[in-house]
């Protein structure tokens, strides 16, 4: 039997401090993203991209990033993804044009798809048992609180050194992660299986979902129902059905598209897309409420939506606490609801006041669903199919980030240009009316599912 790592919870810390960087590089860019609009003159669409570009190729390439670590090694893909997500935060800071902006934000989302599959790898092969699901608790924790931290920190930042800084510093701490992990990360051997990499599903994947954020991004400019929309829209249907193909027909594909026809999983990733659309949407519309139309500093914006990111692990809690008796259906709908409330009061009334207890009320809600996600789509799935879970989850939830952004930003372009403040009455009412149809939704699509040990982490 093999001797556990003596070092394995060092090496813990930092694959979790490395998850932090990643998670944290979601929701650091909301309060910098008026500042960064000014200084680079960036039009409405080209800013959406900088969110949806990291979250698109997070997402779209993260499958394929764990399939890389099963046939090259864990230790190879880890550093790998490391040294690129490090190297393309400096690149991304440098830049002085939207083309190494949103060019430094893919490089960026690339690596973060290598890295963080790779890691969790790691973490699932060092420990066994109670200390596997201690070890799994403090990673979610580390995920989890990147998106809580993430809004403070983009307002130090951006009100101190500048936006710069909410992508070079990830350059020291990569470094010193990267030479600590280089030392102490063991070798692994690669599999012994003769699987290849889907490079074409992964492609085919993240093109039609880049098609769809395409679409929906100019929707606001070009009309719902344009024809340029809708053709664009089907085009991405288009590669979603040629990357359906591509699954049925090679040898090692990216994912069993099988697993989604599972009830639970098919549920579970639809609460996680809607969850993480409302959060980002919230996030983007109140960061450009604060500092475009109260005039308020990053600085004060970034500590106003600190009850708002605290407001997710208060809910994730609560909803840990529940799930167990009242199961996932009902964490779920109540989830929504709490969300829908919460959101409809901006979208009613105006003020500072109003959007920040609107969006700690709503995050609330969001926090509960994200777990109720979690818990529904590993209601039935073996051990042996957990990492592929896994893996679709987090998939869909970088996916709820790029879309999510996308259509709040078609739908409140008005504001977001700066001429008038009912975009943000009708980005909120939208997110509002999803959340309501989202709760009625989980109760018919969303089977009874009680969990005793809480949710398994999204990350």
């Amino acid at each position: 039997m093999d001797q556990p790592n003596p070092r394995r919870w060092r090496l813990l810390g930092l694959l979790a401090v490395a998850q932090f960087m990643l998670i944290l590089d979601v929701t650091v860019v909301a309060i910098a993203l008026p500042n960064i609009e000014t200084d680079l003159q960036l039009p409405r669409e080209t800013l959406t991209w900088v969110v949806s570009a990291y979250t698109l190729m997070f997402g779209g390439l993260m499958l394929l990033g764990g399939r890389a670590a099963d046939l090259f090694g864990s230790r190879r893909v880890v550093l790998t993804g490391l040294f690129v997500f490090t190297l393309a935060s400096l690149v991304t800071g440098l830049a002085n044009g939207p083309e190494v902006l949103l060019g430094g934000r893919v490089a960026q989302g690339i690596g973060a798809a290598m890295l963080s599959p790779a890691a969790l790898s790691v973490v699932t092969k060092t420990f066994d048992g109670a200390e596997r699901n201690k070890a799994l608790g403090i990673w979610s924790a580390m995920g989890g609180g990147g998106s809580a931290i993430g809004v403070l920190l983009g307002g130090l930042l951006t009100a101190g050194p500048g936006w710069q800084w909410v992508f070079y510093i990830n350059l020291p701490i990569g470094l010193v992660v990267f030479s600590l992990l280089f030392r102490m990360l063991p070798a692994d051997r690669p599999s012994e299986s003769q699987g290849r990499l889907d490079v074409p599903g992964a492609l085919f994947v993240t093109a039609g979902t880049g098609t769809a954020i395409y679409a929906l991004i100019n929707a606001g400019d070009r009309g719902w129902l344009s024809a340029a929309t809708l053709g664009t829209l089907a085009g991405a249907v288009l590669l979603y059905g040629v990357f359906a193909w591509v699954q049925r027909t090679v040898r090692s594909p990216l994912m069993d598209l099988r697993i989604l026809t599972r009830r639970p999983v098919a549920a579970g990733t639809f609460l996680i897309l809607v969850s993480t659309a409302l959060m980002i949407s919230m996030f983007f519309l109140g960061s450009f409420y604060l500092q475009h139309f109260k005039q308020y500093g990053a600085l004060r914006t970034g500590l106003l939506f600190l009850p708002v990111a605290l407001a997710a692990i208060v809910g994730a809690h609560l909803a840990g606490r529940l799930v167990g008796t009242a199961g996932a259906r009902t964490v779920a709908v109540l989830g929504f609801a709490t969300a829908a409330i919460g959101v409809a009061l901006p979208a009613i009334w105006e003020g500072a006041a109003v959007i920040v207890i609107g969006m700690t009320v709503g995050t609330i809600g969001i926090g509960a669903s994200f777990v109720a996600a979690s818990t529904t789509t590993f209601a039935q799935v073996d051990h042996r199919e957990a990492g592929l879970a896994s893996g679709i989850l987090s998939t869909f939830h970088e996916f709820g980030a790029s879309l999510g952004v996308a259509v709040v930003s078609s739908v409140a372009a008005a504001s977001l240009a700066g001429t008038v403040t009912s975009g943000f009455a009708r980005g909120f009412t939208f997110a509002a009316i999803t959340a309501a149809v989202a709760a009625v939704l989980a109760l018919a699509v969303v089977p009874v599912v009680k969990a005793s040990t809480g949710a398994v982490p999204v990350h």
